[in-house]
This record gives structure tokens, sequence and C-alpha cells, in this order.
């Protein structure tokens, strides 16, 4: 009799975690948007953004935020998984065509790589950025303000130097998740 009830309260104890464990994920990131093969979804944490990055692609994904003209000003952020092994860059966007890694231009890697995937020629990369940094080369991120953010993903290649195969912008609410095409 009370190795059944203890079997019973076991089994209680797991089917509660498993629901919670399966509510903390799903619930883990506030908003999305999606634009044909790429989707960004993100969190408000206090002072920091946390980010998830999921392309239909082999190569990298980034997400680039507040650019002045193009890719000019923008705050980048890059990463791919090569061998099971996610790698990330914060980067610059030095003119309208180009960007740089912060850490060359003098700046700091303000990024906090969380995790990734390559499964089935699909590429997620989750990270943390800071809303504001401090460094020279990264925009203050206001939460309650549009947010011009520009997505892309390259193919081919796990490589920061390959083009993008696909990009675009958006303007982006991050407190509300409303979000307009700017292309």
């Amino acid at each position: 009799m009370k190795v059944r009830n203890i079997q019973k309260m076991l089994i209680g104890i797991v089917v509660l975690l498993c629901m919670s464990v399966m509510n903390t994920q799903a619930a883990e990131y506030t908003h999305e948007v999606k634009s044909k093969k790429i989707a960004f979804a993100w969190k408000i944490d206090g002072d920091t953004l946390a980010v998830k990055l999921t392309a239909e692609t082999d190569g990298w994904v980034g997400v680039g935020f507040n650019p002045v003209e193009e890719m000019k000003g923008a705050n980048f952020i890059l990463g791919y998984v090569k061998n099971g092994v996610a790698e990330l860059n914060d980067d610059f966007g030095t003119d309208e065509n180009s960007h740089q890694s912060d850490t060359k231009l003098g700046g700091t890697s303000d990024v906090t790589l969380v995790g990734g995937t390559e499964t089935g020629g699909v590429t997620t990369i989750e990270f943390t950025i800071p809303l504001n940094s401090s460094d020279k080369n990264d925009t203050k991120i206001d939460v309650n303000g549009d947010t011009t953010v520009l997505l892309a993903y390259g193919a081919g290649r796990d490589s920061f130097k390959s083009k993008h195969k696909y990009r675009t912008a958006l303007k982006v609410n991050l407190s509300t998740g409303a979000s307009q095409n700017l292309e």
C-alpha cells in the first residue's frame, strides 16, 4: 500500500515537472516576427534583450539594430553553428554595405551566447545583449519606441565573411511586438 502511494506521488511530481518545463519553454520569448524563411523572437528581461534567431539555412543568421543608413551605424549580431558548436560575433555597420567586429574597431563584444543548433537545414542562435552597453559602437535600444531591425541570413558556409542570401528591414516596437516591413 505504501509503495503504491509513493509511486503515485512520484508520478504526480514527474508530471508536474514536465508541465512546468513545457510551459517555461513555450513562454520563453514574448514576441516574434517572421519574414520569409527567418524568424526573430525576443524577450525584454530588465536591462537585457534575449533574442532567438531562426532561419532555413545551413549558414549564418544575423540581426542588426538601429542603422543610420542601410547598414551604417547598426549594431549587428551574427551567429552560425559548425560541428555542433555555436559561434557569435558582435559587429558594427561601418558603412552602407559592410560591418566589422566591434573589437577590431576598438569597442567591446557585448553579446552573450545562450546556445545554437543546426538541424535539417535550420540554424537557430540564441543570445542576450544589454539594451545600453555603453560601447561606442552600440546604439541604445529603446524598448518603448520603434526600433529598426535588420534581419539576414547567409547560405552554404559557416563563415562571417559570406554575403547574405536574404535580408529585410522591419520597424519593431520591442515592448508591444508591433512590426512593419520597411522594404
